[in-house]
């Protein structure tokens, strides 16, 4: 079996490397992005568009410039899922559940397929939809574990004489499974996590020895993405090889001493991230049910293409619309939480010692806002995930109820009463949402735990 298990780690290394690209070039992107609208200030400023337009013009200009910026990546990222790898839209997840459960699905796990995905999700998170990069990674790494594990593409005319062996059915369904299992491993840096979530949500078949490959191919994609993210930043080489940095990776990870009566809010967060998670899958069906009725009434194809990429436009030009509406009017902080990328506003959310950082106006606009938004986006013609959104939901809920016990009790300063903090209950807001909406429990709960300890 040393073969099995020598591309088992090959498979984990390659997943590993992928996930440590995506989020380079996610960050560069969005790095990109805000660097061209400040120079544009920069600019603008130096030839006196403020003295000319006033302040509000001055404003909308630096929002039409941030909505060209994105519009292009949504176009771009839009016609890679829809012209290049329609297996790959909108996340590829629920093809491998199917797959892996006995469905047989076209070109599925094909060369074009893994670059038209690869390219759609880099380019949807960057442009800032509200989406992630969790579900298009765990189509890519089974699209990893498919191809290392077959070592043959008709599509490129390759058949490798080697590991000849492995090219059945079971073989390369253990394979896809791990390589599954492994892309959740890299975003998340959890290797128990992503062998749970294979068990709990991806797949029907298992035994104990697929049990121990698929965790040594989790632990392998971990240990790449780690060891690759502690010497390159932006892809600049930073001479910290091996030196894994915890606020790189850890969102959360300063314990506090409990109370008893803290369960008591907690027990409330996690019925209204069961009632709200039941709630945003409803609305969600329904909104794909009215988004297929619509598509599928347009005769012509290439029509009815274009037409589905029209719609993440328009998505990404409500967001963008209705930040410039907030800034403008009414909540400047709810638009700072929306127009962030997913990941740093849940770190802005989760942070402790800022008790009174966000109030009620900006978390509750957010949260109505990006609820129903991220509804709508979940399903549209781009390669994305749910995870943040998920996560992002909960935190704005839950530091809402944290910020209501502030304003019961005060802020606190004493032992006794330190876990009286919205960042706390943000991240359990977090997981109750989360699992509200993906009906996961355990594996869940390894996630969370090895993102925030």
């Amino acid at each position: 079996e040393w073969d099995r298990w020598l591309l088992m780690g090959l498979i984990g290394t390659a997943v590993g490397m992928l996930g440590f690209l995506i989020h380079q070039i996610i960050d560069s992107l969005i790095k990109l992005k805000w660097d061209l609208v400040e120079n544009y200030l920069q600019v603008s400023k130096r030839n006196n568009v403020y003295l000319s337009t006033g302040q509000d013009g001055a404003i909308h200009m630096t929002w039409l410039c941030v909505l060209g910026f994105g519009l292009a990546m949504v176009v771009l990222s839009s016609g890679s899922a829809l012209f290049i790898c329609p297996a790959g839209s909108p996340s590829g997840l629920p093809e491998i559940i199917g797959y892996l459960n006995g469905t047989s699905i076209r070109h599925l796990f094909n060369i074009k397929t893994f670059l038209g995905t690869f390219v759609s999700c880099v380019l949807a998170v960057a442009s800032g939809l509200f989406c992630g990069p969790e579900g298009p990674m765990i189509h890519l790494g089974a699209l990893l574990g498919c191809g290392l594990s077959q070592l043959q593409s008709d599509t490129l005319g390759i058949h490798l004489p080697i590991f000849t062996r492995f090219r059945n059915s079971a073989d390369k369904r253990s394979f896809i499974t791990a390589g599954a299992g492994a892309g959740i491993a890299s975003v998340f840096r959890a290797p128990i996590g992503g062998l749970l979530f294979t068990l709990e949500e991806v797949s029907s078949f298992w035994d104990i020895r697929l049990a121990w490959q698929t965790f040594f191919c989790c632990l392998m994609a971990t240990f790449t993405t780690d060891l690759l993210s502690s010497s390159f930043c932006g892809f600049v080489y930073r001479g910290h090889f091996g030196f894994f940095e915890a606020e790189k990776r850890i969102l959360f990870w300063n314990l506090l001493d409990m109370n008893v009566l803290a369960f008591i809010p907690t027990i409330l967060l996690g019925m209204l991230g069961g009632l709200l998670g039941a709630l945003f899958v409803s609305l969600n069906i329904k909104i794909n049910k009215l988004r297929m009725q619509f598509f599928n009434s347009i005769p012509k194809l290439s029509l009815r293409k274009t037409s589905k990429l029209l719609e993440t436009v328009l998505i990404l030009r409500t967001l963008l619309m209705f930040c410039i509406s907030a800034h403008l009017f009414f909540c400047v902080a709810a638009a700072a939480l929306l127009v962030e990328n997913g990941k740093q506003g849940i770190t802005y959310l989760f942070k402790r010692g800022i008790h009174e950082e966000f109030g009620y106006a900006s978390l509750c606009t957010a949260l109505a806002f990006y609820f129903i938004l991220s509804c709508w986006t979940a399903g549209s013609a781009v390669a994305s995930g749910l995870v943040i959104p998920m996560l992002y939901t909960g935190a704005l809920y839950g530091r809402i109820i944290g910020l209501i016990l502030v304003s019961i009790f005060g802020v606190q300063t004493d032992e006794y009463g330190a876990w009286i903090d919205p960042g706390l209950f943000a991240a359990i807001g977090a997981a109750s949402f989360f699992s509200g909406v993906s009906r996961l429990t355990i594996s869940l709960t390894v996630i969370m735990v090895s993102m925030l300890s």
